[in-house]
């Protein structure tokens, strides 16, 4: 049962309240606390000087700030505490402030709590963007006025009070920011599961436990969509509260979505065929599939078909850049883990000159050699785990008697010169890392706009 937002308004006011972390999404959240009457205190590792402008607005709207090093020794004395997403429940700070009887939070969870509008959440290791965006145009095509956010979109707490109940919000929700919450939303998708994020979360258990929680709080109304063909996910299935709807691209599925004979079906009713799709990879095929069963009580299959035909992808997945002397260039920097730049490499009909390597996740790399060693023509290696996927491929290669070409590079320029030295005409070339961006780039978003503007400065 959703709850009233005035409850929260009459709950937060007054409240000594702390924000853990100053960035793009908790300055909107700090502003609307403040709007809300509470007394705020940021808390952050970076220094006066590194917040710059944005330390001297808070402070001139009257926010409290403790920065540095050791910021969070002071975090005592408060009512309420909204952690960023990616700090974990059982720091000792947060459990000190527990045991003092601070309420903790996220933005997230308070959002999903009061939200008046039907809320659509969609987690997995691979595809989560495009299936959160796919669901969020289907539903647009259908008419409803509908928000996106979570991991993508913008910040949704701060709006939530012009939101309606016959309203939509789409929301793509990663490990970190479900790991704490006690909160489901009525359509729940679980794209997929492999190893992921293995340097935050202590193993794999605790990974797909904190993915469980997209559907552990459901109702018996509520819906949730499996993925049939990945056995993680479809171990889930006697574990829904609510109905559930499953998508394969292996089998038929009476009840749920399926790809049989080039073509894509809801509840045994043709959605389109593959060859009107214009994004590329069976991958995709399934993040369309998962669409159709998150949508399927509120959408015709007339509105689902538009938006599959018209749909050309989401930036930096296996997005096209240029063509140059025959060789085709594309940016998928999204492909933060093996199993995402598998999916991508099987895309293309043909095998290509990949770009790979970045942070270190601390997740086996070895299935990316194993299982990719014939979609690759050559292969450029930058980052923390260059020499990881370097020994990885050469075990593959020795134990397979195959030569694959590898260079390490020091940058991502020198990369992609290194890939132009291998590429001839009717060529790929396509950056799809393997690995998150940290090592070298904020966010996967700066790394793949960086290749874009190298590719585009050939």
């Amino acid at each position: 049962m959703k709850k009233n937002f005035a409850d929260f308004k009459k709950f937060i006011k007054d409240k000594n309240t702390a924000v853990v972390g100053i960035g793009i999404s908790n300055k909107p959240l700090i502003n609307f606390l403040l709007k809300l009457g509470a007394k705020v205190s940021a808390f952050d590792k970076k220094s006066e000087e590194q917040l710059g402008d944005t330390a001297k607005e808070l402070r001139e709207k009257g926010v409290n700030l403790v920065l540095g090093e050791n910021y969070m020794d002071s975090l005592n004395g408060f009512d309420v505490i909204f952690k960023t997403p990616s700090m974990r429940i059982d720091t000792p700070a947060l459990i000190n402030a527990k045991k003092q009887g601070a309420y903790i939070t996220s933005e997230m969870e308070e959002f999903i709590k009061y939200c008046p509008a039907k809320v659509y959440g969609v987690t997995g290791s691979d595809g989560k963007t495009t299936t959160t965006t796919l669901i969020y145009n289907i539903l647009k095509q259908q008419g409803y006025k509908t928000w996106v956010g979570g991991n993508i979109g913008t910040p949704l707490f701060t709006e939530i009070e012009k939101m309606k109940s016959d309203d939509k919000v789409v929301l793509e929700l990663s490990s970190f920011q479900l790991m704490t919450m006690n909160v489901s939303p009525e359509v729940a998708v679980v794209t997929n599961l492999s190893p992921n994020h293995l340097d935050i979360h202590k193993d794999m258990q605790e990974y797909i436990d904190s993915k469980k929680n997209i559907f552990k709080y459901q109702q018996s109304e509520s819906l949730l969509i499996l993925n049939r063909d990945n056995n993680l996910t479809n171990s889930m299935f006697n574990e829904a509260k609510g109905r559930v709807l499953e998508f394969s691209i292996k089998e038929k599925v009476k009840d749920g979505a399926y790809f049989e004979e080039n073509k894509l079906y809801i509840k045994e009713k043709e959605v389109c065929k593959l060859n009107e799709i214009q994004i590329k990879g069976m991958h995709n095929v399934e993040n369309l599939l998962a669409a159709f069963c998150a949508v399927s009580d509120d959408v015709n299959i007339e509105n689902m078909r538009k938006t599959a035909i018209s749909f050309t992808g989401v930036e930096h997945r296996c997005e096209f850049i240029r063509e140059i002397d025959g060789v085709k260039y594309y940016n998928d920097s999204i492909a933060t883990s093996p199993s995402r730049t598998l999916a991508g490499l099987k895309a293309f009909e043909k095998p290509v000159i990949l770009i790979a390597g970045g942070y270190d996740k601390k997740i086996p790399l070895d299935v990316l050699a194993e299982e990719g060693y014939e979609n690759i023509k050559a292969l450029i290696l930058v980052g923390a785990t260059k020499d990881k996927i370097k020994d990885a491929f050469s075990k593959v290669m020795k134990k397979k008697n195959i030569e694959i070409p590898m260079v390490i590079e020091e940058s991502l320029e020198k990369a992609l010169s290194s890939a132009r030295g291998f590429a001839k005409e009717g060529d790929i070339i396509t950056l799809s890392p393997a690995c998150a961006s940290f090592d070298m780039f904020p966010n996967f978003e700066a790394r793949g706009n960086k290749f874009k503007e190298l590719v585009k400065e050939l």
